[in-house]
């Protein structure tokens, strides 16, 4: 009995070895684990928002799309329509040049507008809901006029219609852009569509 005991010892070590896992030599690196969701605010972000203004929303790149946040942009009260649609347009663009927040930066967002951007209203022969920017759209990157006309055309700015038109500094022609679904899943590679506009 003692003899059929010590053999069967080593092969319940044996068996009892095998149920774990074995160590290798082989490195096995599988990245660090995720840490939160890429373009995925926890809350809104007090550093971007602010109790006095209009609330607005502009859009940021996170990832290889176009994402709505929430800001807002002062607008004295009983300014006339004609300005006020100046002054938060020049509200958002300025929005859309500043740098974003520690928690937007952190969960991927960035903006590609410069700085420096100034916008004003229409000419004497321009249509009333005629905005004029300090450059031209179309020297703007491809990412920055996607921003610029996602931006405006569902705002104050705008008459809401999902299109802004937009000209450059001088008495140069205008065009009536739109933002789609195209343009903000993919601000790379599509153009926002334009048509010129006359008279």
């Amino acid at each position: 009995m003692t003899i059929r005991r010590l053999v069967a010892l080593p092969l319940l070590a044996a068996l009892l070895t095998g149920c774990g896992i074995r160590a290798t030599e082989v490195p096995t690196d599988f990245g660090a684990a995720p840490s939160r969701v890429p373009c995925s605010l926890t809350g809104p972000d007090r550093a971007t928002q602010s109790s006095h203004g209009v609330p607005v929303q502009v859009f940021l790149l996170c990832g290889a799309s176009l994402v709505a946040v929430d800001r807002t942009v002062p607008v004295p009260e009983g300014t006339p329509d004609a300005k006020r649609r100046v002054i938060v347009a020049q509200g958002l663009l300025d929005q859309l040049a500043a740098s974003p927040s520690a928690a937007e930066r952190s969960a991927g967002y960035t903006t590609y507008v410069p700085g420096g951007l100034g916008v004003r209203g229409p000419g004497p022969k321009d249509p009333e809901d005629a905005l004029r920017l300090s450059t031209a759209p179309s020297r703007l990157t491809a990412y920055a006029l996607a921003q610029l006309v996602c931006t405006l055309s569902d705002s104050a700015a705008t008459e809401g219609d999902g299109s802004v038109i937009l000209g450059g500094p001088d008495a140069g022609p205008l065009r009536r852009y739109e933002c789609t679904d195209e343009v903000r899943e993919r601000p790379a590679g599509t153009q926002p569509p334009s048509s010129e506009v006359t008279g």
